[in-house]
């Protein structure tokens, strides 16, 4: 077997119109964990709970084989939820929460885990591929066949999901397992990237090879586009050992 290594980079932006961040995202890069995370909920709630996931990721037992890491981000972000539900209801707010995607990696395979519309891409020989797929309204309606991806970008409730940390009692997390190759790139993003650039034009910047550039160009691509919302990308790309 290919002995792999990983170089990864993340940035996050405030955008142009929002004042506060409520994205957060992970890079560990020595654990085979990435994560972003989107906060929902207004100053001091968002920031509170992406911030929260973030951190308690951070905190997982290292070493773990890749069934036990994927099970520990099961857990650990289901006790965030618990968190953020006791939290909502000490501050009397009508909803905190946010979406998460997660990259666990192990040798040559790999579990992306998420809930909400933050995503996950590949690209693989210069084909971008969508791993994930969005719990959201506008999702729905396009999978209904009744919205295509343009009209999804703008459409005036493409902010509601339907599932987030804090949203329900329990967390429903999608999975997709993944055999991960030598040339591979991965990106995880808020949907402040996807609403202001196109799979393809991703795509094109996923290409190049320092994932440091990377990102900054990702996010920069969206601010050149009025980036109403907090933009923030997390590209790890794969390498084979000599």
């Amino acid at each position: 077997m290919t002995a792999l290594h990983y170089t990864a980079a993340s940035y996050s932006h405030t955008g142009m119109v929002r004042r506060i961040n409520e994205d957060a995202c992970l890079e560990l890069t020595a654990a085979g964990l990435w994560a972003v995370a989107d906060g929902m909920g207004g100053h001091a709630a968002g920031d509170y709970v992406s911030s929260l996931a973030v951190d308690s990721l951070r905190q997982m037992p290292s070493g773990l084989d890749l069934p036990a890491l994927a099970q520990a981000v099961r857990d650990t972000l289901d006790r965030v939820n618990q968190a953020v539900r006791e939290e909502t209801v000490r501050r009397g707010v009508a909803m905190m929460g946010s979406t998460v995607v997660v990259l666990a990696v192990r040798d040559g395979q790999g579990i992306g885990l998420w809930a909400g519309d933050s995503r996950l891409y590949r690209l693989r020989e210069g084909c971008i591929e969508r791993l994930s797929h969005d719990h959201s309204y506008v999702q729905e309606l396009q999978d209904s066949g009744l919205l295509d991806e343009a009209g999804a970008r703008v459409h005036p409730r493409g902010n509601i999901v339907t599932r987030a940390i804090g949203v329900q009692d329990r967390l429903q997390l999608q999975a997709v397992a993944l055999r991960v190759e030598p040339g591979d790139t991965y990106l995880l993003c808020s949907d402040g990237l996807n609403k202001t650039a196109e799979d393809a034009e991703i795509g094109e910047v996923l290409g190049h090879a320092n994932a440091y550039h990377v990102v900054r160009s990702l996010v920069h691509l969206g601010l050149t586009r009025g980036a109403p919302d907090n933009i923030t990308a997390v590209v790890v790309k794969v390498g084979a050992s000599a």
